[in-house]
């Protein structure tokens, strides 16, 4: 889940010396890159969503996570009913979300890159938004943003539980389009960035996180810290339906789990300012007592109902993530079924 609890940091006075990245994102500029993993169905209906787009990508890079080749055929399918774009398709067969977003980045042409997840839905004109935010939102000279972030909204079943419904727990903070996006809240899923910052370097996304996923955060993170201006835009929506399998309070408090876990080695890797042994150790005896009150807190929330339980259950785990993440365990979230692209 999200940190809000967490320091929030400002990273507009780090760019006196920004360095230039490229011109402004077009049609003929930029490749779409999905990142798969058995999911044909919602990877089928993304794909008509992107024929449908307002403002085409030059093309839509799709990488296979299942070494069976499963999207293969999907792939094949939009191809034979037409596509407005060059439509690629490779595999990763290794399971892992960093090298087969890596993959994708290989197989990109465009000097601009939006990334989408293959189980969200793209409005017509989503592309169109995101780089209408990049071209307007200018600063420091530039001629655009270096990356633009869109909001990803869940989309809840008439059958999921009422407490469920009650918790909001699946919605991420969403800010007013041209602000800059904080440490704490960058993400994939949904957003534009310029591929000259991804191609400087043989992988982009972390391997190490390719199974505990926060890979994202951490690209987006260190791109920050060397000069890249990262903004919002509100406009440019994308919804994800939210899979039975997830309306449950297991999932959500490993999702907490690991998004402490993921602070918490974000933390130790400097990307929130330096950190000593000190600051270490500090971080986990905070982290382990705002666990305890979370869990004081459980029954107290019972009282105003399951969601507010759930709340301090999940406010415990995410607790619980960052001193077990300070300790070097991690919770391989995308070593399971449930996919490496999800």
């Amino acid at each position: 889940m999200n940190h809000d609890h967490d320091p929030v940091f400002d990273p507009t006075d780090r760019h006196a010396d920004r360095p230039t990245w490229g011109q402004p994102p077009s049609r003929a500029s930029i490749s779409v890159c999905i990142a798969t993993y058995r999911r044909p169905d919602r990877l089928g209906h993304l794909l008509d969503d992107l024929v449908r787009q307002s403002l085409l990508p030059l093309e839509v890079v799709v990488v296979d996570n299942d070494a069976t080749g499963s999207a293969r055929e999907v792939v094949a399918w939009r191809r034979a009913r037409g596509c407005p774009f060059e439509l690629v398709y490779g595999t990763q067969p290794e399971q892992n979300i960093a090298l087969t977003r890596n993959r994708s980045v290989a197989l990109a042409h465009g000097s601009w890159l939006a990334f989408i997840d293959d189980d969200e839905r793209a409005a017509p004109h989503w592309l169109a938004d995101l780089v209408e935010a990049a071209c307007q939102h200018a600063a420091f000279g530039q001629d655009a943003a270096d990356a633009v972030l869109g909001p990803v909204v869940p989309l809840l079943p008439e059958t999921a539980p009422a407490w469920i419904r009650a918790g909001d727990f699946y919605r991420w903070p969403r800010s007013r389009t041209g602000a800059i996006v904080p440490l704490n809240r960058l993400r994939f899923g949904n957003v534009l960035v310029r591929g000259a910052l991804l191609r400087d370097r043989e992988s982009p996304f972390d391997p190490a996180y390719g199974l505990t996923g926060g890979e994202d955060g951490e690209l987006l993170g260190r791109l920050v810290q060397q000069g890249a201006r990262v903004i919002w835009c509100d406009e440019a929506v994308v919804t994800e339906p939210v899979e039975a399998s997830r309306q449950n309070l297991r999932w959500l408090m490993l999702r907490g789990l690991r998004g402490g876990q993921d602070y918490a080695r974000h933390r130790l890797s400097g990307r929130f300012g330096r950190l000593g042994l000190a600051g270490r150790a500090g971080l986990m005896v905070r982290s382990a007592a705002q666990c305890a009150v979370a869990l004081v807190l459980v029954p107290l929330g019972a009282l105003l109902g399951r969601h507010r339980a759930a709340q301090a259950l999940i406010l415990a785990a995410a607790n619980a993530g960052k001193v077990s993440g300070c300790a070097g365990w991690h919770y391989r979230e995308y070593a399971t079924t449930a996919g490496a692209a999800s």
